[in-house]
């Protein structure tokens, strides 16, 4: 009997079979897995039936929102609303062109990156700090505040350590908030430029972004908040505690475990094998990080941003301590997102659109899943070699359990990995840098697709929007017909828009990338040479240049060059984008509808999802 990561039995009769060629490891993987294949295939299964079943509501609540329609939470929110729009003086029916639209959302993000950076250099001398950390370099703060600003939470540093309480909470969270609305907000201003016709105006920023946080990712995060509490994540305002060992640990001068050490009581030496050894460190009292998480992490799954309260991120019990607590937070990461294809279909009066976008990130997410399953439960056959690691499932885990907490397991760290990586979350459960080759090329792919499989919260459909855009133009012109969607010509102009907006995070990728490469200074930074430490230094440009923020680790980031060159990616990459895509909404909300003929393209059956596939991993 084999006692599950999730807390059943299961019996498991078979060894998995292993093979360095893929469609043998498919065929073992799925034909000789036995009892244990059916219990991972019903976890798999579940993750994503939990997810769907969740969302569709969830979309037709913020299609509601969104469209200034009455909901649950009307009574209470309402009043609010129009109390912040009379402070800030905001004109509820002010309705912006792109160019308006544009310059708001610059402007927003801007007040946010200059408060955040100067707090992070001042924090030392500001209250909310009980550890007494001090002020952060400039650079890192640049890094930093880029980082949050564009919801991409790229972390060179250790939150317990370097980062005061007061810094996280209206900081980090904050931003967490706003630039997740940000992304819906830009998402719904193109829905407007679909739905509207000859007209200009796509709505008012102002008025979105507050909408969105006060009826979508407060109530949400509030909700995740109390149930993350309830499985133990800390939530106070308490310095980092210092607790006595059980058991002492005894190490050497450079930090490396020594087994089988005994300590004298009397005299206090290590002995091992009869021997003193003179360099060691007896380490009898640990560490204990406090202070106001939950609020954090909640908010930080569910608006796709990713960055940790700790420095390991939600690997670390403080953050996610319980299988209910896992649950929870790698269901967040892709709720919105998913949902937001069904608030498309509700927004444009087609539900069969929305479907097929929904489709396509679907069926590629899937894929996904089962690559990463494939190659992190069979592992590789250098493993096993002279009975180093024992692959076999009997009455142990199996597979490749390396860098992955042994109370999640396999199953749940392998969806972790693909759910937040189809985002722009970069939020991690375990260590990508310890995963099988072909392991870690699955989430490097998935962000180099340009996080369009669900992607960010609002960035990942309006990049995918942009593949549809390409998408209909080349459909069209192989069947000699004027390219449109939802009713609306596709022209040359959207067309260029478009495809910049499909190859921004190639370009950041590229460039940032490979002139990283090219630096002396960069490479020698790397904790491992050769082919893996180029994945190291990929990985690290591939997240930065699609919004991401997950790291293989082994990468030194925290440096002048690295720390400015990846924050210039991620600007790059983010307002490029969301440039693009309100300059594609001012040109469509100008023009009329087409109306539909027996020869119009369609846009929501089978053939079309499959050239949308097709176009995405072709570009």
């Amino acid at each position: 009997m084999l006692e599950g990561r999730n807390g059943y039995a299961i019996r498991c009769e078979r060894h998995w079979n292993t093979s360095s060629h893929f469609t043998v490891l498919l065929y073992f993987y799925f034909a000789k897995g036995g009892p244990c294949m059916m219990n991972l295939i019903l976890q798999y299964s579940l993750y994503l039936l939990i997810l769907v079943l969740l969302a569709i509501p969830l979309g037709k609540y913020m299609g509601k929102v969104m469209n200034g329609e009455r909901v649950l939470l009307s009574t209470i929110v309402h009043p609010i609303e129009k109390s912040i729009y009379k402070l800030l003086k905001i004109e509820p029916s002010d309705d912006m062109d792109w160019k308006k639209y544009s310059a708001s959302v610059l402007f927003f993000s801007g007040i946010g990156f200059l408060f955040l950076f100067f707090l992070q250099l001042m924090q030392g001398a500001l209250f909310g700090n009980p550890q007494g950390i001090s002020n952060m370099s400039w650079h890192l703060s640049f890094n930093n505040a880029i980082s949050f600003i564009t919801n991409t939470n790229w972390q060179s540093y250790t939150g317990e350590a370097q980062v005061s309480y007061l810094v996280q909470m209206i900081g980090l969270t904050v931003q967490n908030f706003v630039s997740a609305a940000t992304g819906i907000a830009v998402l719904f201003a193109l829905i407007r430029g679909f739905m509207k016709v000859k007209s200009n105006g796509l709505g008012s920023f102002w008025v979105d972004v507050t909408r969105v946080n006060l009826y979508v990712l407060l109530p949400i995060s509030f909700v995740i908040t109390v149930g993350l509490i309830s499985q133990g994540v800390v939530q106070n305002m308490k310095p980092a505690e210092s607790v006595q060992l059980l058991e002492p640990i005894v190490l050497h001068e450079d930090g490396t475990l020594i087994e089988g050490a005994t300590i004298q009581v009397e005299t206090g030496e290590v002995i091992v094998d009869g021997k003193v050894v003179t360099d060691a460190q007896v380490i009898t009292e640990q560490f204990v990080p406090m202070g106001p998480a939950a609020s954090q992490i909640s908010i930080k799954q569910v608006g796709t941003n990713g960055g940790g309260f700790f420095g390991v991120n939600s690997a670390h019990p403080f953050e996610n301590p319980t299988i209910f607590s896992n649950l929870l937070e790698m269901i967040s990461i892709l709720l919105i997102p998913v949902a937001l294809c069904f608030t498309f279909g509700r927004s444009i009066k087609d539900k069969k659109q929305g479907y097929a976008i929904f489709a396509t990130m679907f069926i590629l997410l899937v894929l996904a899943i089962a690559a990463l399953a494939v190659t992190e439960h069979t592992a590789t056959p250098q493993l096993s070699q002279d009975g180093l690691v024992d692959l076999s499932i009997d009455e142990q885990a199996g597979g490749n359990m390396e860098g992955k907490e042994s109370r999640f397991g396999i199953a749940s760290s392998v969806t972790w990995t693909a759910f937040t990586t189809a985002a722009s979350n970069g939020s991690v459960n375990g260590m990508l840098d310890s995963y099988t080759p072909l392991g870690g090329m699955v989430p490097m792919i998935l962000m180099q697709l340009g996080e369009v499989i669900f992607g960010g919260v609002g960035s990942g459909l309006y990049g995918m929007l942009s593949f549809v855009i390409l998408t209909v133009f080349i459909a069209g012109l192989m069947v000699g017909r004027t390219p449109e969607y939802l009713g609306k010509k596709i022209g040359p102009y959207e067309m260029k828009w478009a495809v910049l907006c499909c190859l921004a995070t190639p370009m950041a990728i590229l460039v940032s990338g490979g002139i990283a490469a090219m630096v002396p200074a960069v490479v020698n930074s790397l904790n491992d040479s050769g082919p893996h430490g180029f994945s190291e230094l990929l990985y690290a440009f591939t997240s930065a240049g699609a919004n991401n923020g997950s790291a293989f680790a082994g990468f030194a980031a925290n440096t002048p060059f690295i720390n400015v060159t990846l924050g210039l990616s991620m600007v790059f990459a983010r307002f490029v984008p969301i440039f693009c895509t309100l300059a594609i909404a001012g040109s469509l909300v100008q023009k009329k509808r087409m109306a539909t003929t027996a020869g119009t393209l369609s846009t929501s059956n089978g053939l079309f999802i499959f050239l949308l596939i097709f176009v995405v991993l072709l570009v």
